[in-house]
């Protein structure tokens, strides 16, 4: 079952969709949420979000699965992306979540730029989440976001105007949103204290960004990580999206121990 509301906090609106079990239809909290991340480009519409929230309470009971489109994606009125408004958005929801849905246990399951946001939430923010899970993420954005845009629109940047970027949907970005990603690289910093809650996928034939980021990120800091064999980046191919869910629940399931 899905729930679409808004959660209007600070002067922000953020656009939220609610998934539960039928059996759970009349419950109004969950002991045990999962917030869910999309990447860039993306919103909380996706397929892969949508199976994920199903499979999850469909097996266990006392879950939901909260997710949210991020600044400037998906139904989002923003116009202009900026790292500190992600930032604000990610406490909101999780705020929601544990004062609204009466979680106990929170978790965090997020892709690409999701991944990278969330990474840098631990350190600049605080840990609210039980595990988190990690499908392909963002471990260089600014070198990845760097590479898509035009030398025209880096010439654009550099005097101080504004450009568009995007897919279907375009947002704007300035040079100070770049500048804000090559503060913060994951990889130049320690996760020890978050790896035995941390889990990581990554698709082999992902070409927006390299495994092996993702996977010397993993090594550097003890992080279990699962290389999925043929995988792109948004793991179009269904099975693999099958596995990566799979291994994801009960990555989250085993923190908490109760089956149906």
């Amino acid at each position: 079952m899905e729930k679409h509301f808004e959660i209007n906090e600070d002067g922000y609106s953020i656009r939220c969709k609610l998934i539960t079990n039928d059996r759970d239809k009349a419950a109004r909290t969950f002991p045990h949420v999962a917030i869910v991340t999309h990447g860039f480009g993306s919103s909380k519409e996706t397929a892969g979000i949508k199976s994920f929230g199903e499979h999850l309470t469909t097996k266990y009971k006392g879950w939901a699965v909260l997710a949210f489109d991020w600044p400037c994606h998906g139904m989002d009125a923003r116009k202009k992306l900026t790292i500190d408004e992600c930032m604000t958005y990610l406490t909101i929801v999780a705020k929601h979540a544990k004062n609204e849905l009466q979680a106990k246990d929170l978790f965090n399951y997020s892709t690409s730029l999701g991944g990278y946001l969330t990474l840098r939430y631990l350190l600049e923010i605080g840990n609210p989440f039980q595990r988190i899970a990690l499908r392909c993420p963002a471990i260089h954005l600014y070198e990845t976001m760097l590479a898509r845009i035009p030398e025209a629109d880096r010439t654009k940047l550099r005097k101080g105007k504004e450009i568009q970027i995007g897919f279907e949907r375009k947002m704007k970005i300035d040079q100070s949103f770049l500048d804000d990603l090559k503060s913060f690289s994951p990889l130049e910093h320690e996760y020890f204290d978050f790896a035995d809650s941390m889990f990581i996928l990554h698709g082999t034939n992902d070409d927006t960004v390299p495994i092996e980021d993702a996977r010397a990120f993993a090594e550097n800091n003890v992080i279990e990580f699962l290389p999925i064999a043929g995988a792109n980046h948004p793991f179009q191919n269904p099975d693999h999206m099958a596995l990566a869910i799979h291994k994801i629940i009960e990555f989250f399931h085993a923190e908490t121990q109760d089956a149906i």
